[in-house]
Formats: C-alpha cells, structure tokens, sequence
C-alpha cells in the first residue's frame, strides 16, 4: 500500500466527531480529557465519550483505533455506522454524492441506503449483527434484500459463496446462529458485512469473545478477505496484536480524544505519547 495519497484519493474524511451523553455546558469539553484524567465533566456530570476526532481513511486502507475500555474508539464507528446520533462532526464518503455530503446529516432514508449498499460492520457480540430467528443463509440474504436484490435464487447461490469465503460449511446454510459456535458466528457476521461488496467494513473488538486459537482463525480469515476484496476497513480493539496484525494506521485513544496518529509500525517501534508506550510495553 502507498502512504503517498493525494488529497482527491480519500474514500472517507471524518473532522471533529463529538459524542456528548448528559447536558454539557460550553466548558465541557475542554474539562476532559487524557490531560484531566477523565471523560466526566467536572460541572454538568455529562460524559465526552469522544471529541474532535478527525482522519481520513483512503480506499483498500485498513485503520486501527486502539485504546482500553471507555476510551471512545467504540463510539466513532458507532457514530460512522449510524447505531448513535453525533453531538458534532461531520464525515464524507467519496461513494455517496461524490463525497460532498455530510453523511452525519443525512435523512433516515439516506443513512439507509447508505449503510445498506456502502458499508457493513462486524459487532462484538454476533447478536448485534445477527438475527438469531433467522437461519445463517437468511441473514445474508437480509443484507441483500435490503439492497435491493431480490432474485432469490441468486441470493441463495451468494450466501452459499459468501459462506464458503469465511468457511463456514455451506450444508449449515440453513442452521441459525445459535446452532453455531462463538467463532462461526462471526464469521457469519462478516459473511453478512461483506455480502454487498461495500468499500467499508467496521470490525469492533472482533475477537475479544472468543478462544484463542479462534481469534488467530478470524484474523487471519479478515486478513485474506481484505487482500482479496480490497476492502477499505476501520478495526477497533483494545488489543495492539490485533491492530498490528491487520492495520496500515493507527489512532491511539484515551478519554475520548485521539493521542497519537501514525503508520501502525512506527508507533509500535517508537511510540511518543507516554499511553501509547504504556500499551505497547504491554505487547512485549
């Protein structure tokens, strides 16, 4: 992957993304964060669950937010997918309106299309990402129908590929999610995120639930998948093996702010911000 991109080559360009839960006053945000030693505002009790955070994320790019629990990386995909509303930002992605909108501050039916032909997301927990009334064929087929596909014979035949792509025996098509272990359900989950071919994927704390041996598995399958697909991603863990496993960049978080950005190698090798070598001193 080239670091030399021009400014036009960007797939998405998030500035200033702010999540406020509670009643800030105008001092909130400059009442919290790493220098304060916490994301609580000392006047309104209101909670900064992350502020100003600003990147841009090029096509077939793999990003890593990586901070411990509360650290806010949760929330910017949160934010980006649509699960929650901002409390401030804005975000452009180069697909949609050619890259002139703020998707932040699209209509309900906008943020649909958006989410259902532009990007997929892989949940910690399957059951986020899953219906679990539905058999593992059918929750592909949702994403698919929800893009507008309705042939059902070709759903059939690419769930069943989509299946066989994140190795899950396709004779369990018709099994639900439940039948199936920790680690096939996420791989039915990314099997779900993918079906549309979007130019973005989510992966939040993917791994964090399951075995060891597992985890190994589902990385290296999401390593594979993003070679072969070219698939821009953004992958948050708490886990810097995770991050140095999958990614190109990284942003190191700590009380909703980013504190330090860079190439995944260079801040594994030489990190700068006293948290950041904190983690990576863990790694060793």
């Amino acid at each position: 992957m080239s670091n030399h991109h021009n400014e036009h080559s960007w797939l998405l360009k998030v500035r200033n993304l702010t999540k406020i839960y509670g009643e800030p006053n105008e001092r909130t945000v400059a009442l919290t964060g790493p220098e304060f030693g916490s994301n609580i505002c000392p006047e309104t009790d209101s909670i900064v669950a992350c502020a100003g955070v600003s990147f841009d994320l090029f096509p077939g790019e793999v990003l890593g937010i990586v901070g411990e629990s509360g650290s806010g990386k949760s929330t910017v995909v949160k934010l980006l997918y649509f699960d929650i509303e901002k409390s401030a930002g804005s975000a452009w992605l180069r697909p949609y309106a050619d890259g002139k909108t703020n998707i932040l501050e699209a209509s309900g039916q906008q943020k649909r299309f958006i989410r259902n032909h532009l990007m997929g997301t892989v949940y910690q927990n399957p059951r986020d990402g899953l219906n679990f009334n539905f058999s593992s064929g059918g929750n592909i087929a949702e994403k698919l129908i929800m893009a507008g596909h309705m042939h059902v014979g070709n759903i059939r035949e690419r769930a069943a590929y989509l299946l066989d792509k994140t190795e899950v025996p396709v004779r369990r098509m018709d099994d639900r999610p439940a039948a199936f272990s920790g680690g096939m359900q996420q791989r039915v989950q990314i099997s779900k995120a993918i079906a549309n071919n979007p130019p973005l994927l989510f992966l939040d704390e993917v791994t964090t639930g399951l075995d060891v041996s597992v985890q190994a598995r589902v990385l290296d399958l999401i390593r594979e998948l993003q070679q072969e697909l070219g698939i821009a991603m953004i992958v948050v863990s708490h886990d810097l093996s995770v991050i140095r496993m999958l990614t190109d960049r990284t942003l190191v978080m700590k009380h909703g702010r980013v504190v330090e950005s860079g190439l995944t190698d260079q801040i594994l090798q030489d990190p700068q911000h006293a948290y950041t070598q904190l983690l990576v001193s863990s790694l060793l």
